[in-house]
């Protein structure tokens, strides 16, 4: 079964509970403060407006203070910004029985899907199930400008429409609404209004209204006591101890029509409510579900222990399969499944001795008309068939005729046949007064149609039919009806006299015209008319001339002449009846009438072809064509244009010398109608804007020699043609071109690099280039055997000029641009090769054969290095190389020596680019993409291993080249980090390197979070890391909280690096959960911890204990914290020995040298300060060198360290004795010393 709509969850919000807050409860009914108040207008009490419907918290009527304050509260609610409404419905005044639209816009760029609009009436009442009779909803998308049209149409408006509606609308998350009023005026005309809403009206068997806007069925009626007088009250009083929901009713009662202006004054008043002892969360008041639906109520204990009993109109329910109960926790809650009409009713609940109540709405689906009633046409006696089908058998369907309802009976004409969803209204023997609009209604829909019932026609065996009669022919027209009966002829309107000419023929059912020897005057409309009926039988007649064309004024060739530039106005008489049409054209194109510059004319006896301003493409044929209903009429009639001749095209350098050039062209494409009779040529410099003429008597030829040019500088030159009409514009300048030099030889010509079958040379560019520039290199090569002689003739010989011949290839061969750089010039390689040595060997008087110099690029290279490739191994070759430019190609630059082509190993070297030197990071799903270039000759081979296991291809690509190797992951995963092993090998060469490659991810939430304490305003939490880390290392933690009520979380702290935190700040007398996320380079983790349990914060009156701490044990054994140093000391100088130690409680120190304790020694000071022990030796000598320890001695225990003091510097028996060394103690050092050190003794 459905469940019940999002209605009873969303569309009608839950009450506030009396005891909480009334002040805000009423703040939310009005709105916002300071001008921020429901946009909603006042409306008038609806009639038959019941208690129950006063008591809904989300009742039709809306809060109010004065005409003028509702229209302030209109603009402040429409001038606030719309998330989804660009165009928002605004409100309306109609007359009763008129149509209204109200149009809604929302602008689709942002949204994948279509937003859901919903139309309400009030704040409830939601007008999708009432689409009928006076209610239509539409929609619409333009894919231009994305945006989605919602229109609410109200049709034929009752006085009950008007009031507040509201439009909301949604999209995922995004939500939008605007309100607007509807007027509705009594209309000054009587219009017939048809009350159908009894029709609609719910009845004892669960009907609803379905095709009104009027809600008010919807409404229990009651019956109205008569209320007996009461003493005067405090209304005031009153409305202080009542329950908000009753405002409305006591405002209503009492006459008080200021109802926002009564609810600012109870808010100054400052009410107390008294807290519910039973329920701490009541039912909604009001809940809607279609029928067959489920529906769900929910109320919530403040105490779980009282009993809940559920009511139906007063009457106790009990289980069943229809009512199931539930319990969870503090709710309690009970499912009414399959919901009836007999469901619609009052419902309350009661806890101890509280109660609330509910209304429920059993909403039934309105029934459709599903095939619509056909208009038919019918004749006096005949049966009448109306038929039509709905969305349910045996349905209540009403007709109408001409919006009377129709009442079948024994003694009607009419019957009403219903055969499960068909429904058919029969009328027997129809007559001319059935003639009328019928329609039939339903709950959700209704169709009409016409009916139109005639008498029987008069049949038309053979009409009158439309005649074209030539001049001086016959005119017959002629019909024949089913009856025969007289009638009378018409033309134009006016009645036929016969004549002698013109004869009115009756014979039976068939009628005549006929008019002998056609004349214009005869053209017109006919008709015949039966007597005793209103048909009539029209015919026209239409008299025609063939068209004619007179060419009488034009040449025998019919041919017209006009210069370029000027009018023709060619006029050419024509005649016909009608009047022809003509039409012009030319090359099948038609030209029309208008005011374009070429155009046609017509004018009754003529028509005109008008050229306003000739051009030369106007010459050629044009067509006349004339045609109208007596036929068609051709002729042909020659234009000719005469004009100066085009431009020719641009000139063509094609030699050029040290001051001279050579240029030809071709004849313009178009000589203007007259022969050319010559050309005129000019000159400019480049950079120059002043063109310069070189010929003053015409050129005849299409070929010229301009001379006495500056060497270096850039030229161009142009081409006039000339005629008998004019000079023609001038053609395009020639590409620039230059008198030019060759440049000198290439220089420091060098081999590359070598293989088996290539050879790579390398070379400078020429010193001297000159102002051609530089187009590009060949590079030639012929083998030792074939060119040992000419060989050394050129290296021997430096002032050969090889460029005569390439010179006279280059300018006669191929087209050159002059005026720049020409990457693509075609260098042909046998022209080339052979001109450039031929020329060579014929200066120094060698001829070897011209296929000896083989050339190697077979078009220019603008590069300093090219590759011979196809050449034999262990093969000799020579090579040379020639700068060429537009002037020609100059002299060869030889390599000194024969050249072996054979390959040279080149050791393996790997290049690893910096960044991959240490670990590379990179996150999971981003692509990992590594270039590692190497060296090596010939080609490596290459081996990629990772953690030593081979790489599996299908995750990981590895693409190699001659000179790089690239690893790539399209998305990389965390099982992709590892060290990977690239080993590159040529011949017996090897050389390996690594890379490590880390692939890093989110990390997982933390395992446990736990509340440690709370005290105060603060909790304690602690948790332990994250089992995964993302593969990286974990930066810090973010901790959230939320509050039980609202579970709306919060960020508290941010990036912490420990695993425990006090939170403070805490609101007392809340309840929090707190969360951990966790955090790595990559950024959050997708999920948090919660803390299982929840913590109370204490509210004030709670005793505060404070924690108990034990005494922090401070006691600590000796530990030397800086230990003595080997030590070197100057005899005759004091010398220091440092250290510090640590211990509670003070530990005593004791210094000892060579394990015995120093005591009262004058030699020796000792100082401690802070744990810093000092013991100072007064002039030490040799003897004073030893072993030195300190030893720090507490309860807890003893300590000790040692260092090695040496004394440098040595003294005499005397000099220990003076200062009071025993003299066993001298001779016993003096021995150790001399046995020590022999040499020095």
């Amino acid at each position: 079964m459905p469940e019940p709509t999002k209605k009873e969850e969303n569309e009608v919000p839950a009450p506030t509970p009396p005891s909480e807050e009334p002040n805000k409860e009423m703040e939310a009914r009005t709105g916002p403060a300071k001008d921020e108040e429901d946009p909603s207008p006042p409306s008038a009490l609806p009639p038959g407006l019941g208690s129950r419907a006063l008591e809904r918290k989300d009742s039709e009527w809306s809060l109010g203070e004065s005409p003028a304050g509702e229209e302030q509260d209109k603009q402040n609610a429409n001038s606030q910004l719309s998330t989804l409404l660009i165009e928002k419905p605004q409100s309306g005044t109609v007359k009763v029985g008129e149509n209204i639209t109200f149009i809604a816009k929302v602008k689709a760029e942002d949204l994948l899907r279509k937003p859901t609009i919903k139309w309400f009436k009030g704040k409830w009442m939601d007008l999708a199930s009432k689409a009928g009779k006076h209610l239509q909803l539409k929609e619409t998308f333009e894919r231009q400008t994305r945006v989605y049209t919602f229109e609410m149409q109200i049709i034929k408006a009752k006085e009950n429409f008007g009031g507040n509606y509201r439009c909301e609308v949604t999209y995922k998350d995004k939500f939008d609404s605007c309100s607007f009023d509807l007027e509705v005026h009594e209309s000054t005309g009587t219009t017939p209004n048809i009350d159908i809403r009894s029709a609609f009206k719910r009845s004892g068997e669960g009907q609803e209204d379905a095709g009104e806007l009027d809600f008010s069925g919807l409404l229990k009626r009651r019956e109205v006591k008569p209320q007996e007088e009461e003493p005067e009250v405090d209304v005031w009083e009153l409305l202080k101890n009542a329950n908000p929901n009753e405002y409305e009713k006591i405002a209503f009662q009492y006459g008080i029509t200021d109802l926002r202006g009564m609810l600012r004054r109870l808010k100054r008043m400052r009410r107390v409510e008294k807290k519910s002892a039973a329920f701490s969360k009541i039912l909604d008041p009001a809940y809607q579900v279609d029928k067959g639906g489920r529906v769900r109520f929910v109320v919530e204990l403040a105490d779980p222990k009282l009993e809940v009993k559920w009511y139906k109109n007063g009457q106790e329910i009990r289980p069943s399969t229809k009512y199931i109960f539930e319990h969870k926790g503090c709710q309690r809650i009970m499912f009414i499944n399959n919901c009836a009409l007999t469901d619609d009713s009052e419902y309350y609940v009661t806890a101890g001795d509280e109660k609330c109540s509910t209304e429920l709405f059993v909403r039934e689906p309105p029934i459709m008309v599903t095939k619509q009633l056909e208009d038919i046409n019918a004749y006096c006696g005949e049966r009448v068939e109306l038929e039509c089908e709905v969305s349910e058998d045996d349905a209540n369907v009403k007709w109408f005729k001409n919006g009377e309802e129709i009442i079948p009976s024994s003694k009607s004409r009419y019957r009403v046949k219903v055969e499960g969803k068909k429904h058919i209204l029969i009328i027997e023997g129809a007559t001319k007064a059935d003639s009328a609009e019928y329609s039939v209604m339903t709950t959700g829909g209704q169709s009409s149609a016409k009916l139109s019932v005639d008498l029987k026609p008069l049949k038309i065996l053979t009409p009158l039919t439309d005649q074209t009669v030539h001049l001086g022919k016959e005119i017959c027209l002629k019909c024949e009806i089913s009856e025969n009966i007289p009638g009378k002829w018409t033309k134009n309107g006016l009645p036929v006299q016969e004549s002698d000419r013109l004869k009115v023929v009756h014979k039976g059912r068939i009628h005549k015209l006929v008019i002998a020897n056609a004349l214009i005057e005869d053209e017109g409309d006919y008709v015949f008319a039966p007597d005793a009926y209103s048909v009539t039988l029209p015919a026209k007649v239409h008299v025609i001339d063939p068209p004619k064309i007179n060419l009488d004024g034009l040449d025998a060739d019919n041919t017209v002449t006009v210069i370029a530039g000027n009018k023709l106005r060619l006029e050419i008489p024509v005649s016909g009846e009608p009047p022809p049409k003509a039409l012009w054209s030319r090359a099948d194109k038609a030209i029309t009438e208008g005011s374009g510059r070429i155009r046609a004319e017509s004018y009754p006896d003529s028509s005109t072809l008008v050229i306003d301003i000739a051009e030369r493409d106007d010459s050629g044929v044009y067509h006349i064509h004339l045609k109208n209903e007596a036929g068609e009429a051709h002729a042909s009639i020659k234009v000719k244009v005469v004009d100066i001749p085009d431009p020719p095209v641009a000139p063509n350098v094609t030699d050029v010398g040290d001051d001279w050039c050579i240029m030809n062209w071709e004849p313009p494409v178009y000589d203007g109608g007259s022969p050319i009779l010559g050309y005129f040529i000019e000159r400019k410099k480049k950079q120059s804007s002043r063109w310069m003429r070189l010929n003053f008597d015409l050129c005849k030829e299409t070929t010229f020699e301009p001379k006495k040019m500056i060497e270096g500088v850039a030229y161009e030159v142009r081409i006039f043609a000339v005629n008998a009409v004019g000079i023609s514009k001038p053609s395009m300048p020639s590409k620039p071109f230059v008198p030019l030099a060759v440049t000198s030889p290439p220089t420091l010509l060098a081999v590359d690099s070598i293989t088996d079958t290539t050879v790579t040379m390398k070379w400078r560019p020429p010193d001297q280039i000159g102002a051609a520039g530089l187009d590009g290199y060949v590079l030639e090569y012929c083998f030792e055997g074939l060119k040992e002689r000419s060989s050394r003739a050129h290296l021997g010989n430096e002032n050969v000029n090889a460029n005569a011949p390439l010179k006279e290839e280059n300018h006669h061969g191929e087209e050159t641009s002059y005026g720049e750089k020409t990457a693509e010039k075609e260098i042909p390689g046998p022209r080339i090769g052979s001109s450039l040595a031929g020329g060579a060997e014929e200066e120094r008087g060698v001829k070897p054969p011209a296929e000896n110099w083989i050339v190697a690029n077979t078009e220019l290279i603008d590069k300093t290095k090219f590759t011979i490739t196809g050449l034999p191994t262990d093969a000799k070759i020579f090579v040379r190389v020639k700068a060429v430019n537009k002037a020609g190609a100059s002299e060869p630059k030889y390599y000194s020596q024969p050249i072996l082509v054979k390959e040279i190993i080149e050791p393996p070297k790997i290049r690893i680019p910096r960044h991959l030197k240490q670990t590379y990071i990179r996150r999971v799903g981003e692509a990992v993409n590594l270039v590692i270039p190497f060296q090596g000759k010939p080609r490596p081979e290459l081996t990629w291993k990772k953690d030593g296991a081979e790489i599996d291809k299908n995750q990981i690509n590895i693409r190699n080249s001659e000179t790089d190797t690239i690893i790539f992951i399209r998305k990389a995963e965390r099982s992709h980090s590892g060290k990977y092993d690239l080993k590159v090998k040529v011949d017996k060469y090897v050389e390996s390197a690594s890379i490590d490659i880390q692939i890093v991810d989110r990390p997982g939430p933390p395992q446990i979070v736990k509340i440690e304490d709370v005290w105060g305003e603060n909790v304690a939490l602690t948790w332990t890391p994250p089992k995964d880390d993302g593969n990286a290392a974990i930066t810090g933690y973010t901790i959230q909280k939320a509050d039980k009520k609202s579970m709306e979380w919060f960020t508290v702290i941010e990036h912490y690096h420990r695993t425990n935190a006090t939170i403070s700040e805490l609101v007392i007398g809340n309840e929090y959960y707190f969360r951990v996320f966790s955090e790595n380079m990559c950024g959050l983790s997708e999920n948090a911890t919660m803390t299982k349990e929840s913590a109370v914060i204490a509210k004030d009156g709670k005793v505060y204990k404070n924690p108990v701490y034990e005494d922090f044990d401070f006691t600590e054994a000796p530990m030397f914290t800086q230990p003595l140093v080997n030590t070197y000391a100057i005899a005759g100088y004091n010398a220091t020995l440092n250290c510090s130690v640590r211990g509670n409680p003070k530990p005593k120190i004791t210094w000892m040298k060579n394990k015995v304790a120093i005591v009262d020694d004058p030699r020796y000071r000792m100082f401690s300060n802070q744990g810093v022990c000092t013991l100072e030796i007064r002039k030490p000598s040799p003897y004073d060198g030893g072993t030195y320890s300190c030893q720090a001695v507490n309860n807890l225990g003893t300590v000790e360290i040692e260092c090695k003091l040496e004394v440098k510097g040595g003294l005499s028996f005397c000099r220990l004795l003076l200062q009071g060394v025993p003299p066993n103690i001298i001779d016993s050092y003096l021995r150790d010393l001399q046995s020590s050190n022999p040499e020095e003794y």
